[in-house]
C-alpha cells in the first residue's frame, strides 16, 4: 500500500495494509486502500469505532452546502499549515467547482478580498480565521457578522467542522501522513505547490 503514496516525507507510523488489518477493520479495506487516516487509525482498532463515524458525519454530506464546508476545511487547514489536508482539500475544492483564485486565496496565496466579496462568505471566512487562527473568545463584531448571516444550526455545524478540521490537521501533520502519489501529480500539473504553502508557511 505504501507505493501508492507520495514519498517526499514518510509517515511517522506504519500505515496498515489490508493483509495486516485487524479483523474488525477488514471491511474498511475491502475496496482497496482506505487512505492514510484509516490506515493509521487501524493501529488502534477501537479508534475506528468512534473516530471514523465522527469524521464521516462532520466532513460528509449534510444540510450545509459543499462549498461552505470546503471553504471551512481548506482555509482552516491552510492556517494550520497541514500539508496533507491542504493537498487533499485543494483537490476536493477543484472537484466541487471552486475557482482557481478562490482556492489560492483560501490557501493563503492571494488576499481573500481578491476572491470573495459575497457578504455571507466574507463573514464565514472571518469566523474561520478567528476560530482556527485565534485564541480565546472571538471578537464580537466577527461573531455578530457571522451569526447574522447563518442560522443557529449552521453556526453549530460550521464551528464544529472547523474544530474537527483542527484536530485532523494536527494529527496528520504530527504523523506526517502522506498524500496519494496520483493526487500530488494532479495538483502539480494544475500548478499548485504541494509543499507547505502560501503566506502561512
Amino acid at each position: 500500500m505504501q507505493d501508492r503514496y507520495h514519498h517526499e516525507m514518510s509517515s511517522r507510523v506504519s500505515l496498515i495494509a489490508a493483509e495486516q488489518a485487524p479483523v474488525s477493520a477488514r471491511h474498511l479495506f475491502a475496496d482497496g486502500d482506505p487512505g492514510p487516516l484509516v490506515a493509521s487509525w487501524a493501529q488502534v482498532p477501537e479508534l475506528l469505532d468512534t473516530a471514523l463515524p465522527f469524521v464521516g458525519m462532520i466532513l460528509g454530506a449534510s444540510s450545509l452546502s459543499v462549498r461552505y464546508k470546503e471553504l471551512a476545511i481548506l482555509r482552516t487547514s491552510a492556517l494550520m499549515q497541514c500539508r496533507f489536508c491542504v493537498n487533499a482539500h485543494t483537490e476536493v475544492a477543484v472537484d466541487v467547482g471552486l475557482s482557481e483564485s478562490e482556492i489560492r486565496a483560501l490557501r493563503g496565496e492571494l488576499p481573500l478580498a481578491e476572491a470573495f466579496t459575497a457578504t455571507t462568505e466574507v463573514a464565514l471566512l472571518r469566523w474561520i480565521d478567528a476560530v482556527a487562527g485565534g485564541r480565546g473568545s472571538v471578537a464580537q463584531d466577527i461573531a455578530d457578522a457571522f451569526t447574522g448571516q447563518f442560522a443557529d444550526f449552521e453556526v453549530v455545524e460550521l464551528t464544529m467542522l472547523i474544530g474537527a478540521t483542527l484536530m485532523l490537521n494536527r494529527y496528520a501533520s504530527a504523523l506526517q501522513l502522506p498524500n496519494g502519489a496520483d493526487s500530488i501529480d494532479r495538483l502539480q500539473r494544475l500548478g499548485y505547490d504541494t509543499g507547505l504553502l502560501g503566506v502561512f508557511a
